[in-house]
């Protein structure tokens, strides 16, 4: 056991070309799917919260279904799609970086919907008198309350960051998880743990929770920094 820390601590220390390309690809794929999820989330999840519509009840209990949809249905959905005989078969996908940002895309919209939706409407019982004296329509007020509660809903991003980086069933089954193309932290841990790497395993489990931790870290003293400035 000692022996496979040192030799964790070692990649580490050593910045370890695996170790590095890993890590690269992690980032790039996850953080990739978050900004899709923030600029399809953040919009939609604020809308749906000052929408008045038929049936809207229904669309918030489908969304916040779909933040607890297992992964590797995901995963099997975009496979399909992207499979020769799918209707994005041609673009030639599968098994590739982008497949991989599709399918996290996908788990992460609806948990950055589902989580903005409920911070935007918590503002808009508050400020839906004023709006309505001073005749801001709707389609405004969604604009004005996500710039209010951009702090708050560092939370939501940061949720959909996290669901990201911590997939590995619809990553493994669009990727593949490819040696030095389509292998991301998650996905190698599993596959070095089977195979007895510990060692790789431990390295990038250290590097994964650093991140998380790091960006969970930064996302607090964000939120406590704009309390103090702004109230």
């Amino acid at each position: 056991m000692l022996a496979t820390l040192h030799d964790a601590l070692s990649l580490l220390g050593h910045f370890d070309h695996r170790l590095l390309d890993i890590v690269g690809l992690s980032l790039r794929v996850s953080l990739s799917a978050l900004v899709i999820g923030a600029l399809v989330g953040l919009p939609f999840g604020a809308w749906l919260a000052v929408a008045d519509f038929p049936g809207r009840g229904a669309v918030i209990v489908a969304l916040n279904a779909l933040m607890g949809l297992p992964s590797v249905v995901i995963g099997v959905l975009v496979y399909l799609a992207l499979s020769r005989s799918g209707p994005l078969g041609s673009y030639g996908l599968l098994f590739s970086p982008s497949a991989m940002i599709l399918a996290q895309s996908m788990l992460v919209v609806p948990l950055i919907a589902a989580v903005s939706r409920q911070i935007v409407e918590d503002a808009w019982k508050e400020y839906a008198p004023e709006f309505s004296i001073i005749g801001i329509r709707r389609p405004q007020a969604v604009l004005l309350l996500l710039a209010d509660c951009r702090f708050s809903l560092s939370v939501a991003t940061l949720a959909g960051l996290g669901r990201a980086m911590s997939e590995v069933g619809a990553v493994m089954i669009v990727g593949g998880n490819i040696d030095g193309y389509t292998r991301v932290m998650t996905t190698a841990i599993a596959l070095e743990t089977s195979k007895g790497d510990l060692a790789l395993s431990i390295a990038l489990g250290v590097v994964l929770m650093s991140i998380i931790l790091g960006l969970n870290v930064a996302a607090h003293y964000l939120r406590c920094w704009a309390v103090r400035r702004y109230g």
